[in-house]
């Protein structure tokens, strides 16, 4: 306690400038003990929440389960996977259409240069192929593949990527001919991937926990990280400026920020039990969504150094997102839920599946 008398003389001595950067480093000390976050010395970054919450809900009557959500802010639409369709709303939740017959969809995938949207349907084995103007569904593409969950359009390749949990492999589709023009074997249950813009392919690998690096080109795996800091992961995004991955384990309940450029872990930190998980590159936070009920925000203040922001609160089952990168506003399906009397997840409430939009 002896510090503690001099902290509470060195109040009464302001005079001296020494004295002030004295009082500075000691009441930085006390905000350290006391577990204060906003006190002196503390970066003004680490002061700031997001300020987001839950802003409106769209409900959406139809029956099924859900996985991914796709958000295109440029022309204000969000597409829904939802039981053997995809539910189109706007950006203001006015229903705009549906996309029929994605038996088993999992995600949906953008490529404005060709007009056209695509569906991983896996139960079916298959992608459709629908018109992004009209919701029109305009072909199938029949995949060797087993069980095809995340889909996304490579702005690089151009080439459609699904990620096959059952076939353990990638495929390379492409959008013109609508044809698989690769498919890469990487032997293990495979969750999201993402593009560095640059011809490299991340995967998350979910049996080993492992970043797989595919070449766009070659359409060979060029190398392999073991993921420090998280197991089992599901959700993940890309900074392409520092060339940061974020990548959310489920099973950990950690977010992993990663190098993408040698698999090396800049940080960890806590989140839920999450299966999602996206990035803001205007406003440098990664968001991860988790089933508990909160969306965990994470930021980044340099290649090197992050912090986290806050868990937002959203609701629980709500373990899914999407976001809106011209309002900044994330996107997030949930249902009411009740035991299940055979054990295991919760059964969905019929007609209480919606989608919430959170931000400020």
């Amino acid at each position: 306690m002896g510090w503690l008398n001099s902290f509470n003389k060195d109040l009464l001595l302001t005079s001296k400038k020494s004295t002030i950067m004295n009082l500075t480093k000691k009441l930085a000390a006390l905000c350290t003990i006391a577990g204060v976050a906003i006190c002196v010395g503390i970066p003004a970054s680490a002061q700031q929440t997001t300020g987001f919450k839950v802003l409106k809900d769209y409900s959406i009557p139809s029956p099924g389960g859900w996985d991914y959500i796709t958000v295109d802010g440029a022309n204000k639409r969000v597409y829904v996977s939802h039981g053997a369709q995809v539910n189109v709303i706007s950006t203001s939740g006015d229903s705009i259409g549906y996309i029929p017959k994605t038996t088993g969809v999992h995600g949906i995938a953008l490529a404005h240069a060709f007009g056209k949207g695509f569906t991983s349907n896996g139960r079916s084995n298959s992608i459709t192929v629908f018109d992004l103007k009209t919701l029109k569904v305009t072909g199938e593409i029949p995949l060797t593949a087993q069980n095809p969950d995340a889909i996304f359009y490579d702005d690089f390749s151009k080439k459609i990527i699904t990620c096959n949990g059952g076939s353990k492999d990638l495929s390379f589709v492409d959008p013109v001919t609508e044809k698989t023009v690769a498919t890469v074997q990487l032997g293990e249950k495979l969750e999201t991937a993402v593009s560095d813009g640059k011809g490299k392919i991340f995967v998350n690998g979910e049996t080993s926990s492992s970043m797989i690096v595919v070449d766009a080109t070659t359409y060979k795996e060029i190398a392999r990280y073991k993921i420090d800091g998280g197991t089992s992961p599901s959700g993940l995004d890309i900074d392409r400026k520092t060339n940061r991955l974020f990548i959310a384990c489920g099973d950990s309940k950690t977010m992993v920020v990663m190098d993408a450029s040698n698999g090396k872990t800049i940080g960890t930190f806590p989140i839920g039990r999450t299966d999602g998980l996206v990035f803001d590159p205007a406003l440098k936070i990664a968001y991860a969504s988790n089933g508990e009920g909160t969306i965990t925000a994470v930021r980044e203040l340099s290649a090197d150094k992050f912090e986290l922001i806050e868990n937002i609160t959203t609701e629980p089952s709500a373990r899914t997102i999407g976001i809106d990168l011209v309002t900044h506003h994330l996107f997030l399906p949930a249902a009411k839920t009740e035991p299940n009397p055979a054990g295991g997840r919760p059964r969905q409430i019929p007609g209480t599946f919606h989608v919430i939009e959170v931000g400020k």
